[in-house]
């Protein structure tokens, strides 16, 4: 072969080249896969009350206020736990206990435990003096309310007690106590002179084998009613004037 033929066929393989490098396919590249679309969090914020159809997925956050905290803290669903009711052993209040009289007022209520007196106040209203007995729990101890005869006694050493006053009204609770478990007196003072327009003094004469007696010296012996009345737990007597 010539130089010249040598020369030819140099560049034919060259431009064969060429052509080969320009008519090459690009290899393809893999399509991006699809990404999950965002799922937002089923969890409540901090400090809320999920809606219902969140509640399955997260347990609820419950917020407490106010005076019904044990309430609102129950998740929902639970039950709410029972509220005790103490059962009544004896009849309720009779309405013509508010009924002014002279005459005894006896209200019986069956043996059970004893309510402890807690205060004994006195004030004093248009046309009646007021004597309010306090107790702990949710029921007044029976009571019997009737004037008595002076000197007045004392129930534990048989002593007489001066009380002021031309009359004596005499109020019994049971079962009922005036002394905690250690045995000292829940009313601080047991001798009390109000000097009111009606009532003079209030002394207590008993607190024994559940029984407690206070025994009120009046002007003189008129009208008094007797009410029950709860929030807290109370017997109130009024002596007219």
């Amino acid at each position: 072969m010539t130089l010249s033929g040598r020369r030819l066929t140099s560049l034919g393989l060259v431009g064969c080249l060429a052509l080969a490098g320009c008519s090459k396919k690009e290899e393809p590249q893999a399509a991006p896969q699809p990404q999950a679309p965002s799922i937002p969090s089923t969890r409540a914020p901090e400090g809320t009350i999920p809606r219902e159809g969140e509640a399955a997925a997260q347990p609820p956050v419950h917020t407490a206020t106010g005076v019904d905290e044990e309430v609102a803290a129950i998740p929902s669903g639970e039950a709410v736990p029972p509220v005790e009711v103490p059962p009544s052993d004896a009849p309720p209040e009779d309405p013509k206990n508010r009924e002014w009289t002279t005459a005894p007022v006896t209200l019986k209520r069956g043996p059970g435990q004893a309510v402890t007196l807690r205060s004994v106040r006195t004030g004093t209203h248009a046309d009646y003096d007021r004597v309010v007995f306090e107790f702990d729990g949710a029921r007044v101890p029976g009571y019997q309310l009737e004037y008595v005869n002076k000197p007045v006694i004392q129930c534990g050493s048989g002593d007489e007690t001066p009380l002021a006053g031309q009359a004596a009204l005499q109020v019994t609770l049971t079962p009922a106590r005036g002394h905690d478990d250690q045995g000292r007196a829940t009313v601080s003072a047991l001798e009390m002179k109000p000097k009111l327009p009606t009532l003079l003094e209030l002394v207590r004469t008993c607190d024994f084998e559940a029984e407690v007696t206070w025994v009120l010296g009046t002007k003189a012996r008129t009208d008094y009613r007797v009410m029950e009345l709860s929030g807290p737990t109370r017997l109130v007597v009024d002596v007219k004037r």
